[in-house]
């Protein structure tokens, strides 16, 4: 008695056939069972073939079980944010401090360490401590995180302090080009304002839309500017569409 998968047109079939000898001696085979198809065979047929093993008199070997792989995710540390201002530090020539703390007794990276604690202020400001909370969380470029100790960065501050007239006159002289122009300064601000009504007049400025109290209203947009003790306003509608409002100005 043997296992043989017969097909029928696009269907394959699993058979138990037993092998026999007819009257005149001829080996012929029989169905004795068909189990299935073989394509929908399933946990069903392991346990006709465990009560098998066990009706024979020998011990059933037990179905191995496949668990699934065990996945974790780990999470992502930001690299954006810290990215952007260690090419904005490169840019303004702060990398030009490494050459103030090359003449001290400290064997670290001051420049490098500096760096870190004004970053880590500028994305997520922590105390001294925090700073290597925040470290296992980015992707800072030019600086090997697992290497920065908590006694390096408090050697860091002690050394900013003792080289800081030093400091100071680099950090001048970095900023002074950037800020030693004509320069105006312009104050700008907007405000919606809300009215009540449902009087209409000619060029009403006066438009329907989201109001800051989180209802659709009649309102105003006022723009207000100053430059150089000249006070201009600017009225402006909102609109329910932002990207088209109206405006008209008033000196």
């Amino acid at each position: 008695m043997h296992v043989k998968i017969t097909t029928s047109g696009s269907r394959r079939y699993v058979q138990l056939v037993e092998s026999y000898r007819d009257d005149a001696g001829k080996v012929k085979k029989r169905t004795v069972a068909t189990l299935g198809r073989l394509d929908q065979v399933d946990s069903q047929l392991n346990a006709v073939i465990q009560g098998l093993i066990k009706v024979s008199g020998q011990v059933p070997t037990p179905t191995p079980t496949i668990s699934s792989p065990s996945i974790a995710f780990e999470a992502a540390r930001a690299f954006g944010d810290v990215w952007a201002l260690t090419e904005l530090w490169k840019d303004l020539g702060f990398s030009a401090l490494r050459q103030v703390f090359r003449k001290t007794r400290h064997t670290t990276d001051v420049e490098a360490l500096i760096r870190v604690m004004v970053l880590n202020r500028l994305c997520d400001p922590e105390s001294k401590l925090g700073v290597l909370r925040w470290l296992e969380t980015v992707a800072l470029p030019d600086v090997t995180v697992t290497a920065i100790t908590h006694q390096q960065l408090l050697r860091s501050m002690d050394a900013l302090m003792e080289q800081q007239s030093a400091v100071d006159a680099v950090v001048a002289g970095l900023l002074r080009p950037l800020i030693d122009q004509d320069l105006s300064v312009v104050f700008y601000d907007l405000t919606t304002i809300r009215s009540e009504g449902l009087v209409t007049v000619p060029q009403d400025v006066r438009q329907f839309g989201m109001a800051k109290e989180g209802l659709i209203a009649r309102q105003f947009m006022l723009g207000a500017c100053r430059l150089q003790r000249v006070c201009r306003s600017t009225m402006r509608s909102s609109m329910a569409t932002p990207l088209r409002p109206k405006r008209c100005c008033r000196p």
